[in-house]
């Protein structure tokens, strides 16, 4: 005798499927379980486990860095994988961002999720790199997002955009091979000695940073 299945009420979320903005936040609120997911023009994502040296490692260090800036500066705000809604088909879930708190280009709503363009985000790409730079590129410049930064693990390689006329350039960094916000002054990056791990040289640069004449905080 064949026993009847209970029909599922929320179906699963998996990678591939195609859904509204709203549907796919109905699918992942039901499965706590999954602790990354995003919608990228209009299909799901769901990644990976992560691994330490490839992924836990980098994102420990961006977010120190970004944590001493934001300890630094008034009136911005780092957040580590928070989901960003973008716009109807987008809703991502970034390594890390920064965002001006008041009149900047993101708010956080009243069930506490980014909405809008943080103005800088960044991405830890090991075997997402196509991804991110990508679609996901395409969709952050389109919702104008100002910095984008993309930590390429494998390929020993870290790479600044900042939107220009609506296109994303690269940022060159100086003689001393140290990048530099065009939109948090202070904000900058020795990127050699991060992508040594060499994290004490990075927050030393950017105490030299902070200690700039351009420096200044986001008051409201």
């Amino acid at each position: 005798m064949s026993v009847a299945r209970t029909p599922l009420t929320i179906p699963p979320l998996e990678s591939g499927d195609r859904l509204t903005r709203p549907e796919f936040e109905r699918r992942y609120h039901a499965m706590p379980q999954v602790k990354k997911a995003e919608l990228i023009e209009g299909l799901v994502y769901i990644a990976s486990p992560l691994r330490a040296k490839a992924h836990g490692k980098p994102h420990a260090r961006i977010m120190t860095w970004l944590g001493t800036y934001e300890a630094a500066t008034l009136g911005v705000e780092s957040l580590d994988n928070a989901t960003v809604r973008l716009d109807a088909d987008n809703e991502t879930q970034p390594d890390a961002l920064l965002r001006i708190e008041q009149r900047g280009q993101s708010i956080i709503s009243d069930d506490d999720y980014v909405e809008g363009a943080p103005e800088l985000i960044v991405e830890i790409a090991a075997s997402s790199a196509s991804l991110d730079l990508g679609a996901k590129l395409h969709v952050y410049r389109r919702n104008q997002v100002q910095e984008y930064l993309v930590w390429r693990v494998y390929d020993h390689e870290f790479d600044w955009f900042k939107l220009q006329d609506s296109q994303y350039v690269q940022l060159s960094a100086d003689s001393q091979d140290i990048l530099h916000s065009h939109i948090f002054p202070g904000l900058w990056l020795d990127r050699t000695a991060l992508l040594n791990g060499d994290l004490a040289t990075v927050l030393q640069v950017l105490k030299q940073g902070l200690n700039t004449s351009e420096h200044q905080s986001f008051k409201p």
